[in-house]
């Protein structure tokens, strides 16, 4: 991992709870109960791009992105899983991994502007309760 002060997007820490970290990334869970939407955020500092990674950190970032699919799909059985690191509204690179449902109020388009977040308020604990075990710390 580069070196450097890493700190979290004032976005990405308004619109989030921390789940955990991982050798390289912050993993969040979105704060939208609508969609089980996870956002990874490589602790380097100033990075926008995947190409701006070392390629060890590139490697170790697609490996964490799938370990994040599998447990998505493990815990929750999706219909399908997007991945996406758009950063257009929050420049920090980060990497959205939603499991998606044919059910879901979005299907079949992507999920951004199709309707307000809806908060979890007093239920993000159970989520995240939910969540820990499978996307704990791991060395």
């Amino acid at each position: 991992m580069s070196q450097g002060t890493f700190a979290l997007h004032p976005q990405l820490s308004a619109d989030t709870f921390v789940v955990g970290d991982w050798p390289l990334c912050r993993v969040l869970r979105m704060n939208d109960r609508a969609f089980p939407w996870l956002i990874l955020v490589p602790r380097v500092a100033d990075i926008r791009e995947i190409i701006d990674l070392s390629d060890a950190d590139q490697l170790l970032l697609m490996g964490e992105i799938s370990r994040a699919s599998r447990a998505l799909k493990a815990l929750l059985n999706p219909d399908k899983l997007n991945v996406a690191a758009l950063g257009n509204a929050v420049p920090q690179l980060h990497v959205h991994v939603i499991a998606r449902y044919r059910t879901d109020p979005a299907w079949p388009r992507p999920i951004w502007g199709v309707q307000a977040p809806v908060a979890f308020g007093g239920d993000a604990d159970a989520e995240l309760a939910k969540l820990r075990p499978a996307l704990a710390p791991y060395q």
